[in-house]
């Protein structure tokens, strides 16, 4: 496993980050309370709690896509310098559990997309979409439309059209969920190799704790209520790849798991 050092910068900070969202006009519900976390360089950190716990609410701060009520996030731009995050930016990439493909174009056309909308050269945008399908393990589907992929496949062609914009950030927010528990594994383990391939900076946001632990340098668990607050910081001492089975897994599964208890 990746061990962290005191020489790892940190690339995104939650600063005390609390969020309330405010329905029918008056009614207030707080969704998440005073998150501080430190994610750096390279990291992949997994959020893990279950449903209704604010962790997607978390990640779509982190994202830009929401602002939180009170605190900051600063992402470290590739100049070093740690900037507020107040919008959505190319430095971040988002991929979401919903495919969220465009039907009517092939697996080359959704993932040399981001490429092209930069404006890039036609030729260039192909050579790096290529690149990506290539990792991700699809060459050979590059003409497939998404109705022709099964479920694994295009989430596979999302994460490729994400690391094809280049983004410093990789943000998955339960990109799993809707699969089979076969394709999940091995969505897990793909995931893995990718990250290990093409280094960057991951947040993967998960309820499954085996998932957790197969993927995380460290693992941040949330309180199993609303508002939102971190409970426990893991970091598995497990080597790459990770094996189900063994005995410090499981060992450290359980432990999540009656740790979680005492929240739910």
């Amino acid at each position: 496993m990746a061990q962290l050092t005191p020489t790892q910068e940190v690339k995104i900070a939650c600063t005390h980050v609390s969020k309330t969202f405010i329905q029918k006009g008056k009614q207030e519900v707080p969704v998440l309370a005073d998150i501080s976390i430190e994610v750096h360089e390279n990291e992949f950190l997994v959020i893990l709690g279950p449903g209704q716990c604010g962790k997607s609410t978390l990640l779509r701060i982190i994202a830009g896509l929401e602002t939180p009520t009170t605190g900051s996030v600063t992402l470290a731009g590739a100049d070093g310098v740690a900037r507020e995050v107040d919008r959505p930016g190319s430095d971040r990439g988002l991929v979401f559990q919903g495919y969220m493909l465009f039907p009517w174009k092939t697996v080359l056309g959704n993932v040399e997309m981001g490429p092209k909308l930069r404006g890039l050269p036609r030729s260039e945008c192909r050579d790096i979409a290529r690149r990506y399908i290539e990792l991700v393990g699809l060459t050979g589907f590059e003409n497939h439309y998404p109705h022709q992929l099964s479920g694994g496949m295009k989430q596979r062609v999302g994460i490729a059209r994400v690391y094809a914009n280049s983004p410093e950030v990789m943000l998955l927010d339960e990109p799993f969920g809707q699969l089979d528990a076969q394709t999940r594994i091995f969505m897990e383990q793909e995931t893995a190799r990718i990250w290990q391939a093409e280094k960057r900076t991951v947040i993967f946001v998960t309820n499954n704790i085996d998932e957790a632990l197969y993927l995380g340098d460290r693992i941040v668990t949330m309180e199993g209520k609303l508002p939102g607050r971190v409970q426990t910081v893991y970091t598995p001492n497990l080597p790459r790849p990770r094996d189900f089975t063994d005995m410090e897994f499981l060992r450290l599964r359980q432990e999540i798991i009656d740790a979680s208890r005492l929240t739910l």
